[in-house]
């Protein structure tokens, strides 16, 4: 009888510490700030920070998680692609949870969404271009419009794009030049794509001759400018064009498909260096300018003669 008391016993003063253990731990977690009053009070307290963090740190992991198994198939150019775009997904995750996490824990949320929705508002107008830009770069990384390594021309600049991020697009210019690029100019602006379908492109060098010249030799002399040179594809085959009865010349083009456009102009002024060169050794020359000049003299009228 007497083992069982002190059992009870023993179980009660357990029972007490364990709860007045609690009620400590409760009363540490409640400290914090308290302020307004009825539904608009507002409570931040050491327990609800403690949660918050402890939400942050598990949504980072399981994001993290998320990421890991989304891009382990993937090449590392959509791997960057879609790290990008999680970015934005990932902060827009902490901030619901942040205020799913205040409201569970008894937080009243509301007036933080009345105080921030005239703030968003201000920062959305102040901000409008760069939110442009993020939604310019997420359908660029969805739609593949734009890749890596693609030739562009856009305000009649030529660039190879090298990165494609959530808001800004780096390439570099046929001069060695980063140009940072808004990404709402694809979307809003005309683009042209060199090698959107495919990496071969047709490019033109447009010479005049004298009129009088020999046009079969001319034509000859221009498709002899492309031989031995291999940056210039075969296939398809080289061609020329008789393109119009100039002023002061006879116009011709030769039109040729190179598989790298970033270099044509390296390509386009060595062959108007191999085309001087042949028209010089068969005598063809490139005429300058003319224009007839026609003069017209009004004849002086006679005086009157005067005593």
């Amino acid at each position: 009888m007497v083992e069982i008391l002190i059992q009870e016993a023993d179980q009660e003063i357990t029972e007490a510490i364990t709860r007045s253990l609690w009620e400590g731990i409760s009363e540490v977690l409640n400290w914090g700030l308290h302020w307004g009053q009825g539904a608009n009070q507002i409570q931040i307290t050491l327990g609800t920070l403690l949660l918050v963090t402890i939400s942050f740190f598990a949504t980072s992991y399981v994001l993290g998680l998320v990421r890991k198994i989304y891009t382990r198939n993937l090449s590392e150019t959509d791997t960057q692609k879609f790290i990008s775009v999680f970015k934005f997904i990932k902060y827009l995750s902490y901030v619901i949870v942040v205020f799913a996490v205040l409201s569970f824990s008894g937080v009243n949320v509301t007036p933080f969404l009345a105080a921030s929705a005239a703030l968003l508002v201000g920062v959305g107008l102040a901000l409008q271009e760069l939110f442009q830009d993020v939604l310019g770069g997420i359908f660029i990384m969805l739609d593949k419009s734009l890749q890596a390594g693609d030739i562009i021309e856009i305000e009649g600049k030529v660039g190879r794009v090298v990165d494609i991020r959530l808001r800004t697009t780096r390439a570099v210019t046929r001069d060695d030049k980063v140009v940072i690029i808004p990404n709402h100019k694809f979307i809003s602006d005309t683009v042209y794509n060199y090698t959107q379908n495919h990496k071969q492109t047709r490019e033109t060098v447009s010479v005049g001759v004298a009129y009088g010249s020999n046009t079969a030799l001319v034509k000859s002399l221009l498709l002899k400018s492309l031989e031995k040179d291999s940056r210039i594809l075969s296939r398809p085959k080289p061609f020329v064009l008789f393109e119009d009865f100039g002023d002061s010349a006879l116009i011709f083009s030769i039109n040729f498909f190179v598989s790298d456009s970033f270099t044509d102009p390296v390509v386009k002024s060595d062959i108007r260096f191999r085309i001087d060169q042949l028209f010089r050794q068969n005598n063809i020359s490139i005429p300058f300018p003319q224009r007839d000049v026609h003069l017209f003299t009004k004849p002086t009228e006679e005086l009157p003669k005067t005593d």
